[in-house]
């Protein structure tokens, strides 16, 4: 027995000293992928996606011996770069976009150009840079190695092939160990990829990477080769589905012949309006609220303060898109920069039906999500963007001002009211994008002052007179700069509010008003807004003091955004009411239609005012009603309803009919499905399907 430790120690030592260089790699590769899990899902220590890890790099490790061993660095350094890379780009993309980053995402980065201060300003931090350290101590290693005449020694002494092949003996081994720990759920959502932080979570970032390329190229694939099963799922789901809508309320019709002009108000959240860790009350600041124009609208319109965009790596694109179609975003890419050339039932496309000239307007770039292609596609008549229709006279970040964008847009559209009897119009808001800073900038050179901080009386002991004291509370945070943004941004609506009524065109004019998403900011920035101790300028440590906590549920539930709906005709009536039922972007169609009187057959979302049990499906996989909000990833919940009985069977029902709503909504996008069969239900396919289901 001593004799055998003492041999297995002697080769182990021996191992050790002439395989010091892929040690190296092996280890620097495992911690660099342990630290992007832990700076983005916080598991750091966890055995599963460590092990798989393990085995990815152990495989690329075992090719190194297919070199001399003075040319291994090379190797291992190439693979390195790759190694390193993608924990980078996952850690920062993660930050943005709370997700992982996809291949099928590429044609994306396009949109960087006009975006690279809010990358530097938002998203890149120092830690971000600490994957590098892998790098600088292969090199370290390497020079010191060459010194001492390591490679040639190691050259004598080892045997190349017996060395890889004991390496894949001992991957095999802990990849038989890993499949072993794997469950059906872990191996169904892999062949997905939807949920990606689950993925990350269960498989490590580098399982997850090279299987979201397999699954890109899948994808590509299975446009050219899955159409059969995709267009009998699509026929299925639709069987029983009417032509015409089957449900009336209250609300069926209220607006119809009414001019629709909608704002799409970026990065405008929920929490402005009525917050609820504050019991509902509104954003303020020294008793001015953060947008006072926004909170009159609310309470003289249908307000619906339970309102969750549904956007995924596309953001503003996917909004447009989800709010015109009821769609969900592509878990694959996004439409606007990928699936533009399909034929999608929009809502600029029924009202034109209905004899109304429908228009779109931004002050951004026309090519900025492709917009100056998807727009016509949407159905829009004409799109009016940028210097091609404005004067850029008065500029914040990434073009025109909200205010001069308004007052122009104002003056476009008396020409179009004067021409067209109906007409459904959207302005593009853009002032209030992150990064949020260059309104400091902006507030400078205009003397326009919207304060942060906190004021507050204190009794000078010295003169014993009550004097004010300022404390900097949120001036100099990004949150800080955010609520400055969101306060101009408001003043924007108030001011076009103004000049739209003076023109006459809010007397027969629906408004339609929504938060496209959330400001992607940090939940630390959120901690001290809730959680700041003005006397003491500091935050409460919610460790010993009672506070409120930002954990990932709060953090989910506060990124509610608004959606209003706003008409002269309805300020103190029985429609201008709060609706609490939980509702998302793709409901917003149903709903607009059953109140415009149009019908949209393959819309996935829902009248709102004609369901009881609303159920809000996020790209991620998770979803929520009004008593839960389940995270796909670590399938668990948070009750949001403290009186309702919630089984598992209740949460395995609404986890299979999110996927298969992400499923037909994919289907759709991919295929073109709504154009080759919903307007071609008697084709060849469909025939011999039938056929063949019958059989």
């Amino acid at each position: 027995m001593k004799q055998s430790l003492k041999a297995a120690l002697h080769h182990g030592k021996e191992y050790v000293a002439t395989n010091i260089l892929f040690i190296t790699f092996i280890v620097t590769s495992l911690i660099n992928a342990m630290l992007v899990r832990q700076f983005t899902i916080a598991n750091f220590l966890a055995v599963k996606p460590m092990l798989a890890d393990l085995v990815v790099i152990l495989v690329l490790g075992a090719f190194a011996y297919c070199f001399k061993p003075k040319h291994r660095f090379r190797y291992f350094f190439a693979v390195s770069i790759l190694l390193t890379a993608i924990c980078m780009i996952n850690a920062i993309y993660f930050k943005n976009y709370v997700s992982f980053a996809s291949i099928s995402l590429l044609k994306t980065l396009t949109q960087l150009g006009g975006y690279t201060d809010a990358v530097v300003e938002n998203i890149l931090e120092i830690k971000d840079f600490i994957y590098l350290w892998q790098l600088f101590g292969l090199v370290f290693i390497h020079l010191q190695l060459r010194k001492k005449g390591y490679y040639d020694k190691v050259e004598q002494m080892e045997f190349p092939k017996i060395r890889f092949l004991n390496t894949i003996v001992v991957t095999l081994i802990l990849l038989g160990l890993f499949i072993s720990m794997l469950t059906s759920t872990d191996i169904s959502r892999l062949s997905k990829q939807w949920n990606r932080e689950f993925v990350v979570q269960e498989f490590g970032i580098y399982v997850y990477q090279f299987n979201d390329l397999v699954t890109s190229v899948r994808t590509k694939l299975n446009s050219m080769f899955g159409y059969d099963e995709a267009a009998k799922n699509f026929r299925e789901f639709y069987a029983d589905v009417s032509e015409e809508p089957t449900t009336r309320n209250q609300y069926t019709d209220l607006f119809k012949g009414k001019n629709v002009l909608v704002i799409h108000a970026e990065s405008i959240q929920n929490f402005l309006i009525s917050d609820d860790f504050l019991g509902g009350k509104p954003a303020s600041f020294n008793g001015i609220e953060v947008t006072p124009n926004l909170n009159r609208l609310a309470k003289e319109g249908i307000y619906f303060s339970n309102f969750y965009a549904q956007e995924s790596a596309g953001t503003s694109s996917d909004t447009e898109f989800t709010f015109n179609t009821s769609l969900m975003p592509s878990t694959s890419g996004t439409v606007f920069m990928n699936y533009f050339d399909r034929d999608y039932v929009t809502t600029p496309k029924l009202l034109k039906e209905m004899g109304y000239y429908t228009f779109s307007m931004h002050a951004n770039s026309c090519d900025a999500w492709n917009r100056r292609v998807m727009h016509p596609s949407l159905g829009y008549d004409h799109f009016y963007c940028y210097k091609s229709a404005y004067e850029i006279d008065e500029t914040i970040y990434l073009g025109l001002t909200d205010k001069s964008f308004f007052r122009q847009s104002t003056e476009i559209l008396k020409g179009i009211a004067s021409e067209h009897e109906n007409w459904y119009g959207v302005m593009i808001m853009l002032t209030n994008h992150t990064p949020f800073s260059d309104i400091n900038r902006y507030a400078e050179e205009n003397n326009w002052v919207y304060e942060v901080n906190y004021k507050y009386e204190k009794k000078n002991e010295e003169t014993g007179e009550m004097e004010e004291v300022v404390a900097p509370y949120m001036e100099g945070w990004k949150l800080g700069n955010y609520f400055k943004s969101a306060h101009y941004a408001d003043e924007a609506i108030g001011e076009l509010m103004e000049e739209l009524e003076e023109a006459g065109l809010l007397d027969n004019t629906v408004l339609v008003i929504y938060g496209d998403h959330d400001s992607k900011l940090a939940p630390k920035q959120y901690n001290r807004y809730y959680n700041y101790i003005p006397e003491e300028d500091r935050v409460k440590n919610c460790d010993k003091e009672e506070c409120i906590v930002i954990d990932e549920y709060n953090e989910a539930l506060n990124r509610s955004v608004p959606f209003i709906i706003w008409s002269k005709d309805i300020v103190g009536t029985k429609y201008n009411q709060e609706v609490k039922t939980v509702m998302g972007m793709i409901d917003t169609q149903p709903t607009l239609g059953n109140m415009l009187g149009f019908y949209n057959k393959y819309a996935l979302g829902h009248d709102i005012f004609s369901v009881e049990n609303n159920v809000i499906v996020f790209p991620t996989g998770n979803w929520m009603t009004n008593n839960i909000y389940y995270n796909s990833a670590r399938d668990n919940y948070r009750q949001i309803n403290p009186e309702a009985e919630i089984s598992r069977e209740e949460i395995e029902k609404y986890i299979t009919y999110s996927d298969r709503i992400i499923s037909i909504s994919n289907a759709i996008i991919t295929y073109d499905l709504i154009k080759k069969i919903g307007e071609n239900p008697e084709n060849e396919l469909l025939e011999e399907t039938s056929v063949g289901d019958s059989a």
